[in-house]
Protein backbone atom coordinates (compact mmCIF):
# COMPACT_ATOMS: atom_id res chain seq x y z
CA UNK A 1 0.00 0.00 0.00
CA UNK A 2 1.21 3.23 -1.33
CA UNK A 3 1.62 5.77 1.79
CA UNK A 4 0.69 9.17 1.70
CA UNK A 5 1.40 10.73 4.81
CA UNK A 6 -1.97 10.02 6.05
CA UNK A 7 -2.35 7.36 9.01
CA UNK A 8 -6.25 5.96 8.95
CA UNK A 9 -5.20 2.69 11.42
CA UNK A 10 -6.66 4.19 14.58
CA UNK A 11 -10.64 3.20 14.18
CA UNK A 12 -9.53 -0.25 14.24
CA UNK A 13 -12.24 -1.10 17.40
CA UNK A 14 -14.99 1.24 15.30
CA UNK A 15 -14.26 -0.74 12.29
CA UNK A 16 -14.93 -4.21 13.75
CA UNK A 17 -18.12 -3.17 15.36
CA UNK A 18 -19.49 -1.62 12.28
CA UNK A 19 -18.80 -5.22 10.68
CA UNK A 20 -20.36 -7.01 13.11
CA UNK A 21 -23.22 -5.15 13.43
CA UNK A 22 -23.69 -6.46 9.64
CA UNK A 23 -22.97 -10.21 10.99
CA UNK A 24 -21.15 -12.80 13.59
CA UNK A 25 -17.62 -13.70 12.20
CA UNK A 26 -14.25 -14.42 13.47
CA UNK A 27 -10.87 -12.95 13.70
CA UNK A 28 -9.59 -13.81 10.18
CA UNK A 29 -13.24 -12.88 8.89
CA UNK A 30 -12.96 -9.83 10.25
CA UNK A 31 -9.10 -9.17 9.42
CA UNK A 32 -10.04 -10.11 5.47
CA UNK A 33 -13.29 -7.74 5.35
CA UNK A 34 -10.76 -4.95 6.83
CA UNK A 35 -8.22 -5.83 4.29
CA UNK A 36 -10.98 -4.87 1.59
CA UNK A 37 -11.56 -1.72 3.22
CA UNK A 38 -8.15 -0.44 4.32
CA UNK A 39 -5.87 -2.42 1.67
CA UNK A 40 -4.10 -4.01 4.24
CA UNK A 41 -4.82 -6.96 6.45
CA UNK A 42 -4.16 -6.47 10.04
CA UNK A 43 -1.92 -8.75 11.55
CA UNK A 44 -2.74 -10.98 14.59
CA UNK A 45 -1.14 -9.11 16.98
CA UNK A 46 -3.25 -6.27 15.75
CA UNK A 47 -6.82 -7.86 15.57
CA UNK A 48 -7.38 -10.22 18.63
CA UNK A 49 -6.06 -7.82 21.43
CA UNK A 50 -8.48 -5.13 19.80
CA UNK A 51 -11.30 -8.24 19.77
CA UNK A 52 -10.20 -8.92 23.68
CA UNK A 53 -10.71 -5.35 24.57
CA UNK A 54 -13.90 -4.96 23.27
CA UNK A 55 -15.07 -8.07 24.71
CA UNK A 56 -13.59 -7.24 28.42
CA UNK A 57 -15.50 -3.79 27.80
CA UNK A 58 -18.58 -6.13 26.95
CA UNK A 59 -19.26 -4.82 23.74
CA UNK A 60 -18.79 -7.85 21.95
CA UNK A 61 -19.36 -12.12 22.74
CA UNK A 62 -17.58 -15.03 21.52
CA UNK A 63 -18.65 -18.40 21.11
CA UNK A 64 -16.08 -21.05 20.33
CA UNK A 65 -17.43 -23.21 17.43
CA UNK A 66 -14.40 -25.96 16.35
CA UNK A 67 -11.52 -23.75 16.55
CA UNK A 68 -12.33 -21.24 15.89
CA UNK A 69 -14.52 -17.89 18.15
CA UNK A 70 -16.98 -16.36 16.79
CA UNK A 71 -18.28 -12.65 17.54
CA UNK A 72 -21.17 -11.19 17.84
CA UNK A 73 -22.10 -7.80 19.34
CA UNK A 74 -24.04 -7.22 22.79
CA UNK A 75 -26.46 -5.00 23.16
CA UNK A 76 -23.81 -2.76 24.52
CA UNK A 77 -21.76 -2.93 21.96
CA UNK A 78 -24.80 -2.10 19.59
CA UNK A 79 -25.18 1.05 21.69
CA UNK A 80 -21.81 2.14 21.65
CA UNK A 81 -21.18 1.80 17.91
CA UNK A 82 -24.26 3.72 17.28
CA UNK A 83 -22.85 6.55 19.78
CA UNK A 84 -19.49 5.88 17.58
CA UNK A 85 -21.74 6.48 14.08
CA UNK A 86 -22.60 9.78 15.70
CA UNK A 87 -19.55 11.42 16.56
CA UNK A 88 -18.10 9.71 13.35
CA UNK A 89 -20.14 11.39 11.55
CA UNK A 90 -20.08 14.86 13.39
CA UNK A 91 -16.46 14.35 12.95
CA UNK A 92 -16.48 13.59 9.28
CA UNK A 93 -19.22 14.17 8.33
CA UNK A 94 -18.42 17.57 6.19
CA UNK A 95 -15.60 15.52 4.23
CA UNK A 96 -17.44 12.85 3.21
CA UNK A 97 -20.04 14.94 1.70
CA UNK A 98 -17.63 17.13 -0.08
CA UNK A 99 -16.57 13.80 -1.63
CA UNK A 100 -19.74 12.98 -2.76
CA UNK A 101 -19.84 16.40 -4.59
CA UNK A 102 -16.37 16.20 -5.69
Amino acid sequence: MEDYGCDMRGMLSFQILWLLSKKVMNGEELAGEIEKRRGEKPKAGTIYPALKGLSSKKLIFGSKNGKSVYYRLTPSGKKALDHAVNHFCSSFGEILESKTKA
